[in-house]
């Protein structure tokens, strides 16, 4: 038998036991593999996703710790409110202060399933998206209530399919993050409404003039509209549009079960009932220049907006308690411009408040766009839509029209000659008063000026106006107007004397001064007001009570002119070079600083800066400004508890001698008496003050008051030019303050001017400076003794003065024979002037 040379080839596989066998065995099917793929294919597609739309999506973290940006707040220094900075209007209320049908009507508007979607409304994405590659449109449609928060708080108002994605991812994070009236309470506080308004209790404003607590349900429906396009729906342009929205969302309303039949039917049957669009409450008019400071100050301090930091100005919402005194701000602001018009009267209208072109019928939003406004008693700015023979036609901001005559613009044109009514053209915006059922043409003085009011003890500005009017003129004549004082400054310019050796009683020459000023300038004559040569020697006091310039640059010569404008520096005028013509008011500033000046010197020489904000709290109510701030305890309690008083920390800084700034304020309360401002005298209290007429004269002051409060004003024009040989302080200026003084100072006590330790109050005689026995100061204004006000072993050695008979009875009838002649003038019908005398003493600077 052959041996059988076949062979057969075995091969053994061992297979895995556990998960890998498992593994392997999957892997060999072909659905295996295809589904490994499609898994990285999609893990590859969601990188992608999250790449492009997820990535750089803000954190919703912030959404816990949101604040809305809110309008800083104004207060007066009663607390009332008086204005807000903002450029969104906003008042921040929380969930449980809506009321349940405004939500409802909000959520019939803009998103019915809230409560039930998880940020975002499959569905209607789906329908939005058809419609919109249909149609061809931009991204539009389907966001929630939390996709719009996400949107307005977070990714910004980009039309885009992208955003719409973004919009969706950021809601799902939203709904995780936050609850449904946490969301819906971000919504509420930051949706804009039109108006300028953000937020719904805003709009209850700006649309019906109340709380959002107070309107109805056809109110809630209407605010509830505004969403979609608060323009689409403007109560006075759009009105049917608005309520075929608004029918809309009660019937939705209605769908929902929000509300039931009765109440639709009901709210669908009101009209609108919105109020025009109007200045905010909270904007006080009068108050413009001081706001408009405070304003300029805060964004120094804050900044302007949210990108300067957390207490920003139109962002912040700061409440901000300022020292404005409203009573004392309108009498000042009456005085200043009842003192421009009568100096304007008769010199003619001098021309528009501004021009516009008016397109067709579009007056109203022409004049809108031009922000004039007046709000002087009822004066009105008007814009001229024709113009026939006979007569104008008019409209106002709030659209109405009106007429004016020919006969009621009959003022000359200031300068050219004719009437105002042949220069007036269609596109003209003027200022008129109602007359009858017709309008008059009013003039707007075109001379200027401003008036500050401040509290000595403290620095507290009480009033402060800037110019005739600040929907006019903008530009802040108290603050950014540098003039020159004229003699104001010469109480300052005596303190330094008082603080170098000098006395209120020191003989000064008042005659021909000169000083050589170099080869290249000359020698430079100093003159008195008028032209006067001088009258001799006299006391200090009666040159400063008759303003005489050649005592003046003498005193400041003798003290030297290196402390003369140190003294100016120190006190806050200004810093000048140490020129003899600075003595007399040449250097320039600004009446605030002019103010502050003289409250130093009421105020012992002790300095407080000029301030317009008592403090700054943040949103929650802490102090951030000043620094360091703490409150008074016990400063507002109704009763004394029998502990000891309260005291604030003075934290004022000495910068005149105080014996000094007292003698300089005694001295000046005798101008008030017998001096340049004579006109002040029968307001009958203590005061003191200072008249100033500059070079031209140009500019007119006064600046004085009591130790309750000091004030001072000056009129010129803004590009300065003459006044008139006749304009002179103690004319123009001193009655302006008088007109104000008799209402701000009603009531008050009549508190005299508090002498520091150490002042020695000495008789003498008025026309020597040198004490006297035998004789005590009358109430007389010229008596010939007084008290004057010395420093320790300061005062001159005492004379005896006794009146003989023959002096007395001299004394008698001269005193009879000066009423005689005063009754006869008043029988006569004539009217005495207070610069009489002072004509007859040599004028005044």
């Amino acid at each position: 038998m052959a041996d059988d040379d076949s062979s057969v080839n075995f091969r053994l596989r061992r297979e895995a036991d556990g998960l890998r066998g498992l593994a392997g065995r999957l892997w060999g099917r072909w659905w295996v593999k295809l589904l490994l793929v499609l898994g990285v294919l999609a893990g590859i597609a969601y990188a992608a996703f999250f790449a492009l739309f997820a990535r750089d999506l803000p954190s919703v973290d912030k959404l816990r710790v949101y604040e809305p940006p809110l309008p800083t707040n104004v207060r007066a220094i009663d607390g009332l409110p008086i204005h807000s900075y903002a450029r969104e209007r906003r008042v921040e209320l929380s969930y449980n202060e809506y009321p349940p049908l405004l939500v409802r009507a909000f959520l019939a508007a803009e998103d019915k399933t809230f409560f039930e979607h998880h940020g975002v409304d499959y569905a209607g994405i789906a329908s939005a998206l058809w419609d919109n590659l249909a149609r061809n449109k931009r991204a539009r449609g389907a966001s929630t209530i939390t996709q719009q928060v996400a949107k307005n708080l977070l990714i910004g108002n980009e039309h885009s399919y992208s955003r719409k994605l973004k919009e969706a991812i950021l809601a799902y994070r939203i709904e995780d993050s936050l609850t449904k009236p946490q969301i819906l309470e971000l919504y509420l506080n930051q949706i804009a409404l039109g108006r300028n308004a953000f937020g719904v209790e805003a709009a209850s404003y700006a649309y019906f003039g109340k709380e959002l607590s107070e309107l109805d349900l056809a109110q809630f429906a209407y605010l509830a509209i505004l969403p979609k396009g608060p323009s689409n729906y403007d109560p006075d342009r759009h009105a049917e549009r608005a309520l075929a929205r608004r029918h809309y969302v009660l019937a939705e309303m209605l769908r929902n079960g929000f509300i039931d039949q009765s109440h639709y039917a009901q709210a669908d049957a009101e009209p609108l009932g919105t109020v025009p669009r109007q200045t905010p409450k909270t904007e006080i008019a009068g108050t413009g220049y001081f706001v408009e400071e405070v304003r300029r100050q805060l964004i120094d301090k804050f900044g302007e907006d949210g990108n300067a930091g957390p207490y920003s100005v139109y962002a912040g919402g700061l409440w901000v308690r300022t020292s404005l005194d409203q009573r004392i701000q309108e009498y000042a602001q009456t005085a200043l411009r009842n003192g421009l018009l009568r100096y304007d009267r008769g010199r003619g209208w001098s021309g528009p408040l501004g021009h516009a072109d008016i397109t067709g019928d579009a007056w109203l939003s022409t004049l809108l766009n031009t922000h004039i406004g007046l709000d002087y008693q009822d004066w009105r700015a008007a814009i001229v839509t024709a113009v026939d023979s006979s007569s104008a036609t008019l409209g106002f901001a709030n659209g109405e029209t009106g007429t004016m005559p020919r006969s009621a613009a009959q003022m000359p044109v200031r300068e050219q000659g004719g009437t105002a009514f042949a220069a007036i053209k269609p596109g003209d915006i003027i200022a008129v008063a109602p007359e009858g059922d017709q309008f008059a043409l009013r003039a707007v003085p075109k001379i200027s000026g401003a008036f500050v009011v401040e509290e000595p003890s403290t620095g507290r500005v009480m009033a402060m106006q800037g110019g005739f009017d600040f929907r006019l003129q903008a530009f802040n004549r108290a603050t950014q107007a540098l003039r020159q004082p004229g003699s104001t400054i010469k109480p300052i310019v005596y303190s330094a004397a008082l603080e170098n050796g000098m006395t209120p009683a020191s003989i000064i020459v008042d005659g021909p001064f000169c000083v050589f000023q170099g080869a290249r300038l000359g020698q430079k004559c100093f003159r008195n007001f008028g032209g006067s040569a001088g009258s001799g020697p006299h006391t200090m006091r009666w040159g400063i009570e008759q303003s005489r310039n050649l005592m003046t640059v003498r005193a400041a010569a003798q003290t030297g002119m290196p402390k003369v404008v140190g003294l100016m520096d120190r006190i806050g005028v200004g810093k000048y070079p140490p020129y003899l013509s600075f003595a007399l008011g040449a250097g320039e500033t600004t009446v605030a600083r002019m103010v502050n000046a003289y409250t130093i010197l009421e105020n012992h020489g002790q300095a407080h800066q000029g301030t317009l904000i008592d403090f700054v709290q943040d949103r929650h109510g802490k102090v951030i400004w000043p620094e360091n701030w703490h409150a008074c305890e016990g400063c507002n309690a109704p009763d004394w508890n029998g502990k000891p008083m309260p005291r604030p920390v003075n934290r004022g800084k000495q910068v005149v001698n105080a014996m000094s700034a007292y003698q300089m304020v005694h001295i000046a309360e005798g101008v008030i008496q017998r001096g340049t401002a004579t006109v002040l005298r029968d307001l009958d209290r203590p005061m003191f003050g200072k008249t100033g007429t500059n070079s031209g004269p140009t500019d007119v002051w006064f600046i004085g008051g009591t130790p309750q409060m000091i004030g001072g004003l000056y009129i010129g024009y803004d590009t300065p030019h003459g006044l008139g040989g006749y304009a002179q302080g103690g004319t123009i200026a001193a009655p302006i303050f008088k007109e104000f003084a008799v209402k701000a100072y009603e009531g008050l006590p009549k508190v005299p001017f508090r002498a520091p330790a150490g002042i020695r109050m000495v008789r003498i005689d008025r026309a020597s400076g040198k004490p006297v026995y035998g004789a005590w100061p009358t109430a007389d204004p010229k008596a010939p003794v007084i008290w004057e006000a010395f420093k320790p072993e300061s005062e001159p050695r005492r004379v005896f003065h006794r009146q003989t008979p023959e002096e007395a009875a001299a004394a008698a009838a001269a005193a009879a024979a000066a009423r005689a002649q005063a009754a006869q003038a008043a029988q006569a019908g004539e009217q005495r002037k207070d610069s009489d005398f002072l004509q007859r003493e040599g004028g005044i600077y």
